[in-house]
């Protein structure tokens, strides 16, 4: 079974930066989309970044020009660079692989649907 987990959560202060990890254990098919999603205590979970099996990127309008996915070459570690960080980026971080889905429908997707596997999580506090 495919098992993801995150890493490099922590408390900064806004206008800092922090970087998430996210490790993949293998792809059982071709065609996928990694992603980030986040929940703040009391908020509905929020879709923040998609990277597609292409290359595609997508991220919530929230995020844009602040965070940015990436992946490195050999495919095993998905990143999340967030920089500008705010106070209302705080929450629980959530990396996850879908099957069969690129990032503009995975962006697109209710959040409560989830992914097909998701990880444990990892915490982030900004502090204003």
């Amino acid at each position: 079974e495919v098992q993801l987990s995150e890493s490099g959560g922590g408390s900064v202060q806004a206008g800092g930066s922090l970087r998430l990890s996210c490790t993949v254990s293998e792809y059982t098919y071709n065609t996928y989309c990694l992603g980030w999603l986040r929940q703040a205590p009391g908020q509905e979970r929020e879709g923040v970044a998609f990277l597609d099996s292409r290359g595609d990127t997508r991220y919530a309008d929230s995020v844009k020009g602040r965070f940015t996915i990436s992946r490195d070459d050999a495919k095993i570690t998905l990143y999340l660079q967030m920089n500008s960080l705010k106070p209302e980026d705080s929450g629980m971080y959530y990396c996850g692989i879908v099957w069969g889905m690129n990032a503009r429908q995975a962006l697109g997707r209710d959040p409560d649907y989830g992914m097909d596997h998701w990880g444990q999580g990892t915490l982030v506090n900004i502090s204003s």
